[in-house]
């Protein structure tokens, strides 16, 4: 069974239909889904998804984009959230330096603050970073010096030796539908290599549809096209891919195997 490992399943595109989504999910392949906040207003939407649906999972966290308007989230208030039983990761969290819809201080402070609730809690950090490689990786680093957390980069579009820094630090990295476009070389040769130990599938749904559903809303169901492709690009077998992403999954959110 494949797993999607980042989705926002409360989405406008998805929520309205969403039974119908999660039935396709589960008819092309996909025994769980993580279910992403992106902010305060929308974390008991999300949760409640995942104490209705036993193949869903949530997390707690803000996005970089809503940064400014939560400075009041700090790493207590995630800590509090992520103690129930349904919540396993701490994100999304990170820095876009490429929209700056946040001011990018604000931006370092709140990501700060969901590292220090990963450490606390054990849970995964689900990092976003876009234009922003230089700082991200050098808050990693240093955060980490203060004590080890686990995570991901997620929906990776970075650099390969961004890759290779994230890697050296213990975090894995997830390839969302982007890897599909026929842009995209940079971002397929570091697929292509990445060891099979770290890597992770997700859909990023509603957004960025892989080949052949683009310019459609993004669903879970379409991590199986991904993973098809990832498959053939590594040389792999499928099966082989879906097992062992999944095993990774497992690994790192390990609350959601207990």
């Amino acid at each position: 069974m494949l797993i999607d490992s980042h989705c926002h399943l409360n989405y406008k595109g998805l929520v309205e239909d969403q039974q119908a989504v999660l039935a396709r999910a589960r008819e092309a392949g996909v025994g769980t889904m993580l279910n992403i906040a992106t902010r305060e207003s929308e974390w008991q939407d999300v949760l409640s998804t995942a104490e209705r649906e036993p193949d869903v999972w949530a997390t707690v966290g803000i996005h970089p984009h809503e940064a400014d308007e939560h400075p009041h989230v700090d790493t207590a208030k995630l800590v509090e959230r992520a103690a129930h039983p349904r919540i396993v990761g701490i994100g999304e969290t990170g820095l876009d330096y490429y929209y700056d819809h946040s001011d990018r201080e604000r931006q370092k402070a709140s990501f700060r603050a969901h590292i220090a609730a990963s450490r606390e809690t054990g849970l995964p950090l689900i990092v976003h970073t876009r234009d922003a490689e230089e700082d991200t990786i050098a808050i990693l680093r240093e955060e980490m010096g203060k004590g080890a957390f686990p995570g991901v980069i997620h929906c990776f579009t970075a650099s390969g030796a961004f890759a290779d820094m994230a890697m050296e630090i213990g975090f894995y990295i997830s390839i969302s539908g982007i890897v599909t476009f026929r842009n995209a070389k940079d971002l397929q040769e570091t697929a292509a290599r990445l060891p099979s130990d770290r890597l992770l599938v997700e859909t990023d749904s509603p957004f960025l549809a892989p080949v052949p559903h683009r310019g459609r809303p993004c669903e879970p169901a379409f991590v199986a096209d991904t993973a098809h492709f990832l498959a053939g690009l590594r040389g792999e077998d499928f099966d082989d891919l879906s097992a062992y992403t999944s095993a990774n999954f497992r690994k790192l959110f390990a609350k959601t195997d207990q």
